[in-house]
């Protein structure tokens, strides 16, 4: 796949941005492949999460969780902030991606954990935007806000907060830095 996006770009390597689940994909790539100079993680984590990820011999455990710690919400959604158990303690800490072997810049829109990793071991500070008062789904400008949603691991609906004024303009401002970051990281070609 990496071959595939390095044919599309003229310069000498590639951007991922990432959302959620993709996020974590993005930072597993960044941390393993050669010639990803740039990631953009978006409401991600540095932990593996879903499903074991295997490459070349190496498994990275997906984070764990309680399912008896879900709240349902009067309306009938899930709200899972608690049931993910604490990625710093054992046995969590083995679902962590291993980031600091990653040689890609990095942009992190709402992930302040993968930042402090990079920095324990050496590397540059990444550039960390936070926005309050908006949920999980930062996605493109002008899509909907996505308020709840079924959750294929949890089997239910399950609200990703936010208010939606903020929340909207978190998406406009999230996508004009991801196009400074990529235009700075890999060109303005």
């Amino acid at each position: 796949m990496l071959r595939f996006l390095k044919s599309l770009v003229k310069g000498p390597g590639v951007g991922l941005p990432g959302f959620s689940k993709g996020a974590d994909l993005c930072l597993s790539m960044a941390s393993h492949l050669k010639d990803i100079m740039a990631t953009v993680i978006l409401s991600g984590s540095v932990l593996n999460v879903g499903s074991a990820l295997h490459y070349k011999g190496m498994t990275i455990l997906p984070r764990g969780s309680d399912p008896e710690h879900i709240k349902m919400t009067k309306d009938g959604f899930a709200d899972i902030v608690d049931a993910l158990n604490n990625p710093l303690e054992e046995p969590n800490r083995r679902s962590l991606i291993p980031v600091e072997k990653a040689e890609s810049c990095f942009l992190f829109l709402v992930a302040n954990e993968a930042a402090k990793l990079l920095q324990a071991h050496g590397k540059k500070k990444p550039k960390i935007i936070c926005y309050p008062e908006t949920g999980h789904c930062i996605v493109p400008p002008y899509l909907p806000v996505c308020l709840v949603s079924f959750h294929t691991l949890v089997g239910k609906l399950v609200i990703w907060g936010g208010e939606v004024r903020v929340h909207s303009m978190a998406q406009i401002d999230a996508w004009k830095q991801l196009q400074a970051f990529f235009h700075k990281h890999l060109g303005n070609d």
